[in-house]
């Protein structure tokens, strides 16, 4: 079934009245009619069964049937950090990052990225990621729409992390070295609703330099397996083990 998000929170009312984009996704691409239902997710993460009660030439009044009761985002708050990879590669993390379950989406400068985000068009390119989570996130019923942070320094990255529970970075000379035991350590330690900020490097990996400086503000550093894994693929691996771990593991 169909699902849509809003950007407001919900207003007490038994009623949504939708327009703009959703408007014309109703009524111009699903051609949606009087008495169909669809989910409707608000900003505070509550999500409803609405049933088409009127349809006008620029809105939609939809009643609300009731309250969604199952639980779909994961049991922690997982934010992913990636150092700017080039080409399309963010907007892959971020599509399949959101599908998975990712609570937050922060890019970072690192030492060995390549690509440079001018200034001028860094609000255009996070626009973009916003529009892909806000897809990606209907498409795969979340109850919520992942944020994407602006994008940061290094040094804005260390200080950023500071308000987690957990924070580590996948490094892959530890998995060069066999290591595979920080992360499945980490995810043993945590709670439900517990915050972990998971911080990736580009394609050339992280500089010894930033290594240091992530040790000693805090982060476990760790592989994620025997496999040297690509900078968009590390994520998504991460986000699947988090997930089989507190979802199907049960």
């Amino acid at each position: 079934m169909q699902r849509y998000f809003l950007s407001d929170p919900y207003n007490g009312k038994g009623y949504v009245v939708l327009q703009d984009d959703v408007y014309h996704h109703i009524a111009r691409v699903m051609r949606m009619q009087i008495g169909d239902q669809f989910f409707v997710g608000f900003q505070d993460e509550k999500t409803v069964l609405v049933q088409i009660e009127k349809m006008t030439s620029s809105e939609v009044y939809a009643s609300i049937v009731k309250w969604e009761e199952d639980k779909r985002e994961l049991p922690i708050n997982v934010t992913i950090a990636s150092g700017l990879p080039k080409g399309d590669k963010l907007e892959l993390i971020v599509q399949k990052g959101t599908e998975l379950g990712a609570f937050q989406f922060v890019p970072f400068i690192a030492a060995r990225s390549i690509v440079k985000w001018e200034r001028k068009k860094q609000q255009k390119k996070r626009e973009r990621l916003e529009k892909i989570a806000k897809e990606a996130a209907e498409q795969a019923h979340r109850q919520r729409v992942p944020t994407l942070v602006d994008l940061l320094s290094f040094d804005e990255l260390l200080a950023f992390s500071d308000n987690f529970h957990y924070k580590m970075a996948a490094y892959e000379e530890t998995a060069r070295r066999g290591e595979t035991k920080q992360f499945s350590s980490l995810l043993k330690k945590m709670k439900t609703e517990e915050q972990l900020l998971l911080v990736f490097g580009p394609e050339g990996g992280f500089s010894e330099h930033e290594i240091d400086a992530l040790q000693k503000h805090g982060f476990v550093i760790g592989g994620l397996g025997p496999r040297i894994l690509r900078t968009e693929t590390a994520p998504l691996f991460a986000l699947s083990a988090i997930a089989y771990h507190f979802e199907l593991m049960g």
